[in-house]
């Protein structure tokens, strides 16, 4: 196998694992959007309002956690700005595009 083809493929799974990540990161902030203009089960369970308690160790990563990194906000802030649709799809719009490196 060629040298310069190892690497052209290295680059093309490297560009396709980036899209994946991307669309994941879209669809999540999306979801989150969705939830949050509701009123239901779902948005319970998404601010933590459930009774009970939590296991031994160390906390887990939060779902809203990825939200709040990806976009720069607290998810208060994220929660409010998802009442303005367009609003809040121009922030996921801002969060999910990047510039391909040189």
């Amino acid at each position: 196998m060629d040298c310069k083809e190892t690497k052209s493929n290295l680059q093309e799974l490297g560009m396709k694992e980036r899209q994946l990540l991307k669309n994941i990161k879209q669809l999540k902030l999306k979801y989150f959007g969705h939830v949050v203009r509701h009123n239901n089960l779902e948005k319970l369970c998404l601010e933590g309002a459930v009774e009970g308690r939590r296991g031994r160790g160390r906390p887990r990563r939060r779902w809203t956690q990825d939200i709040s990194d990806w976009l720069g906000f607290s998810v208060r802030e994220a929660s409010i700005l998802a009442q303005d649709r367009d609003g809040f799809r121009s922030a996921v719009w801002e969060a999910t595009s990047y510039k391909d490196p040189p």
